[in-house]
């Protein structure tokens, strides 16, 4: 059994833009604040890759990517992960029937959670890696494999993976391997005062916010594939190449402050996501080729997750963050 794709749409680069600026302004109706957080989930969904978002309890992650399918209009589903939770749990199971009137017995496949289109795996650290690796095959292959049948996954398909980050007992975080299946590491921090002051008030007032879907799948897809088409001039090419091959501390042209805190740089991939990650800010921001800037603006979440630090770094209590940041300015045009 294979699930049908979504219909194929076309649209130009007005629509586009204009389509991202809806779906913008509908996630900020319900979503207060986290204006970095929102812009970020976004950029990934347009760039066609998966996002993982940290950040402690009660800062609206669930409550941001279920408003984000609704604004899209496409099926969502929600994966809490346990310890006890095995790879059937998410991508389905075969199950026997027999027909009471012949006796005859059958194969039928259910269908698991990954089957939607907008899927909030949530707290993905607290489950063995084996489950874990069914997430991500499914990610990355946008197929299962249930009893050596192959069942397609329909598209637009976009995993939002959730951590927390102060609870650490009883979890399994992710292979830096597996973490650089995801295109960006988006961080949720706190609220600002005023933000903050706005959540209380609006969310424990009768009246609640709704969402209206401002886009369908088939305009999704085709806005991801017109991302994909944006040029992008070798300069901003070069920069992206220059800023990953940085990062690797082994190579000639990293800078001293990679050789002294990194241990592992970023791959090809995350070159990759740099470039896709620019051309859909440019395209957020009505700009048909993307800049310079456009790589400085999504590197933080692209290569935080995809730098592993060192024992200096950690002893000295330096960040990935940090890191990138000096790297930036090492490397900046």
């Amino acid at each position: 059994m294979s699930t049908p794709r979504a219909s194929s749409s076309v649209l130009d680069f007005q629509e586009a833009a204009a389509l991202a600026e809806r779906l913008d302004a509908e996630i900020g109706r319900v979503i207060i604040g986290q204006r970095q957080a929102r812009r970020e989930v976004l950029l990934c969904l347009l760039a066609g890759g998966h996002g993982l978002l940290r950040g402690v309890p009660g800062l609206a992650k669930t409550l941001l990517i279920r408003t984000l399918a609704d604004a899209v209009s496409l099926r969502f589903g929600r994966i809490q992960f346990t310890p006890d939770l095995m790879p059937s749990d998410i991508v389905g199971t075969e199950v026997i029937e027999e027909d009471p009137a012949t006796g005859r017995r059958s194969v039928r496949f259910i269908p698991g959670p990954i089957f939607a289109n907008i899927i909030l795996a949530d707290e993905i650290n607290r489950t063995p890696p084996r489950t874990q690796a069914a997430l991500l095959e499914a990610m990355q292959e946008f197929q299962v494999t249930v009893g050596g049948v192959r069942h397609e996954l329909e598209r637009p398909l976009f995993v939002l993976a959730t951590e927390n980050p102060i609870e650490q007992e009883g979890t399994h975080p992710l292979p830096e391997a597996q973490l650089d299946r995801f295109m960006m590491n988006i961080v949720m921090d706190y609220p600002a005062l005023d933000d903050e002051r706005r959540i209380l008030a609006e969310t424990t007032s009768v009246e609640a916010p709704t969402v209206s879907p401002v886009a369908s799948g088939a305009e999704l897809e085709a806005a991801r594939a017109l991302v994909r088409a944006l040029p992008a001039a070798s300069n901003v090419v070069d920069y992206a190449l220059r800023l990953v091959r940085a990062t690797r501390p082994g190579g000639p042209s990293a800078p001293p402050d990679a050789r002294r805190w990194i241990e592992w740089g970023a791959g090809p991939r995350a070159g990759q996501s740099l470039l896709l990650g620019a051309k859909a800010r440019a395209l957020l921001e009505g700009r048909k080729v993307p800049a310079p800037d456009d790589v400085t603006a999504v590197a933080l979440p692209v290569l935080r997750h995809r730098v592993l630090l060192n024992f200096h770094a950690q002893a000295e209590g330096v960040t990935p963050d940090r890191v990138i940041e000096h790297l930036l300015d090492a490397v900046r045009p």
